[in-house]
């Protein structure tokens, strides 16, 4: 098996903690060690969809052993899966498989890479957020590196690897229920409690990651200490309304809906256009922008590039106005 093959995987075993919650081991069908992967990668499963359809959803990989084996000839993955029912169907595929199901999946690929950096590192886990972050908190274990994390939740029920959190980190684990505070968690302290030299990494929906990117930023960070991965679809926002773009290369005009991306209505008109996390994290959907102004929505551009309105990330960021002209 090579690092860019397609793996055919057996589930060995699944874990289901809560209605909304399963843990899935996968195997190669013939034991073979499989592809390795750093801390923060990701596996690529094909999912089978309700239209029928056969899309790809990424899910992190989840790895409480600190041997170096374990990522670098892993015998297993270890998944952890939230069922979101109001969406496409990729989350309904994977809690509806069984022991002994076969699974097609691309060899991991890392989009939130870890770094090799020994900074005291502060880890925040929203929801299905910790999944990624998991592998991150094994590694400073195993290098010996200062780390703390706060893990956050709707309820203390649907926190998913709690018991192995509480094993590996100790008393460097705090829990937040949301329930149970009767509140969301309280960014300002968490960001006041930090060291000069302390590293933020932080997964989870989008009212986190942007509350901890605003408070750092009004801290004075500087980007370097900030790193994050949003774990939940663009939402739609008060007050958005359908557009128009055109396309000048195609001579196409073609309208967007209240409920779609940019990205998602031109791959419905037949275009292909590039796109990987659809979360406005990764940057490779950045389009030209000709005309029209940019309700920026991402986390790639910078502000320069913001206030020049002539880029625009297409899976998540809309038009302030009736139409944006696009360079497509």
């Amino acid at each position: 098996m090579t690092n860019s093959s397609t793996l055919q995987l057996r589930v060995a075993a699944i874990d289901r903690p809560h209605p909304l919650l399963c843990r899935l081991v996968l195997r190669a069908f013939d034991g073979a060690s499989l592809p390795p992967y750093d801390p923060g990668a990701h596996l690529q499963v094909a999912v089978h969809l309700p239209d029928g359809k056969v899309d790809w959803r990424h899910y992190s990989l989840v790895n409480f052993d600190a041997s170096e084996a374990a990522r670098s000839r892993p015998d297993h993955y270890l998944l952890g899966v939230r069922l979101e029912p109001a969406g496409r169907g990729g989350s309904r595929f994977m809690h509806g498989l069984v022991v002994g199901d076969t699974v097609t999946a691309r060899s991991p690929r890392n989009d939130f890479p870890f770094g090799d950096g020994n900074a005291p590192a502060l880890v925040v886990a929203g929801g299905i957020g910790v999944t990624p972050l998991v592998s991150m908190v094994t590694e400073c274990r195993r290098r010996g590196r200062p780390v703390r994390m706060l893990y956050a939740s709707r309820s203390r029920d649907q926190m998913l690897f709690v018991d192995e959190l509480r094993l590996l980190l100790g008393d460097d684990l705090s829990l937040h229920a949301d329930e149970e505070a009767a509140r969301p968690v309280d960014v300002a302290s968490v960001l006041d409690t930090c060291s000069p030299d302390e590293v933020l990494y932080v997964c989870g929906p989008q009212p986190l990651l942007d509350a901890l990117l605003s408070g750092a930023r009004q801290r004075g960070w500087p980007p370097e200490r900030i790193r994050f991965e949003l774990f939940s679809a663009p939402q739609m926002q008060l007050g958005d309304q359908p557009f128009d773009v055109v396309l000048v290369g195609s001579r196409q005009t073609l309208r967007v809906g209240v409920d779609q991306s940019i990205l998602e209505c031109l791959e419905a008109a037949g275009c292909d256009v590039l796109a990987d996390c659809r979360r406005g994290e990764c940057g490779v959907c950045v389009v030209p922008v000709l005309d029209g102004d940019v309700d920026h929505r991402d986390h790639v551009l910078s502000t320069a590039e913001r206030d020049a309105g002539k880029l625009i990330q297409i899976c998540v960021s809309r038009a302030k106005g009736p139409r944006l002209v696009l360079d497509l």
